[in-house]
């Protein structure tokens, strides 16, 4: 497989099983001091964390610790008030509670806090009116996930950062996927770029939580996906009521884009990022200035889908 990589920065890997069909790297992780994109460049992936979270919510629930069908206030006690006492965990998975969001993405510009802590996020969710009654809508919805991350928390009495390191990378052997200080990136780690050409540094949280904000690698999806749809994250079962749709195109975090196909993609200042499991083969692409993957993620569609 070739694609032409001009005009961008980032990296796109291809594989099926053991087999690598495209491994490209192009453009600047640091281009004020010329360092390259490799393939294992560590790049912010956004809304792509939002599978982890659900992955992490939906173990508890396997592990009987939470349900589909358990409330947030009963959680959440007297926080966030203004979340309808009706809204169930899975209305927060599937887009569908209805809650008013912190960073709503149709906002111009949605507004960028400077969030590091648990406690920075809870407060930074408050005081958002209930937009539509629960179930009755599919709206995407970043403070749904955040809020989540929340849940997940209290739950299980442990921060959130660690209860994706614990439950999803480490049984999934990615070891290059963390939650990284946008303000303190290590090396490896491809800063990202907004339109003007400065970096995105004051347009992104400090440190994501679990809407987004954490920083893989794409041979580090290349490893997720089998461990996934393996049962080796939460069990088998549970694969496969994930992966049913919920709403439309959507299972419990993640995107079906086409029958046998499963997605997680995200976008922000200076970050794209899309991960597609179809027939097998595994389509990730990871970029760091404002153009992000353009024509080259119809053109992996387009591969994917290819009989």
């Amino acid at each position: 497989m070739k694609v032409p990589l001009t005009a961008f920065s980032g990296v796109v890997l291809v594989s099926r099983a053991d087999e690598t069909l495209l491994a490209e790297a192009a453009g600047y992780a640091h281009r004020g001091y010329g360092v390259g994109n490799t393939v294992d460049t560590r790049f912010a992936i956004a809304s792509g964390t939002k599978g982890f979270t659900a992955l992490v919510v939906v173990g508890l629930i396997a592990e009987g610790r939470l349900s589909l069908d358990t409330c947030a206030r009963d959680l959440l006690g007297g926080d966030l008030p203004l979340i309808d006492d009706a809204v169930t965990v899975e209305h927060l998975l599937t887009h569908t509670s209805g809650i008013g969001d912190y960073c709503d993405e149709e906002a111009d510009p949605p507004p960028t806090p400077s969030l590091a802590t648990s406690a920075d996020y809870l407060a930074a969710l408050d005081g958002f009116p209930q937009r539509s009654a629960p179930g009755t809508e599919f709206r995407y919805n970043n403070g749904a996930f955040a809020v989540l991350g929340l849940l997940a928390e209290r739950v299980a009495g442990r921060p959130f950062h660690d209860l994706v390191h614990e439950r999803v990378c480490e049984p999934a052997g990615m070891a290059d996927t963390a939650f990284l200080r946008s303000d303190a990136l290590p090396g490896r780690t491809a800063t990202g770029y907004l339109e003007d050409g400065r970096i995105n540094v004051f347009s992104l949280p400090v440190r994501g939580h679990g809407d987004g904000g954490s920083y893989s690698t794409a041979p580090d999806f290349r490893r997720f996906w089998p461990a996934f749809l393996d049962g080796r994250i939460v069990p088998r079962e549970w694969v496969a009521r994930m992966l049913r749709p919920h709403a439309p195109g959507y299972g419990l975090g993640f995107w079906l884009p086409w029958p046998g196909a499963v997605r997680l993609e995200g976008g922000d200042h200076g970050v794209s990022f899309r991960s597609t499991h179809s027939g097998g083969v595994t389509a990730t692409l990871l970029s760091n200035d404002h153009r992000g993957g353009g024509p080259l993620l119809q053109r992996l569609d387009e591969f994917l889908t290819k009989p």
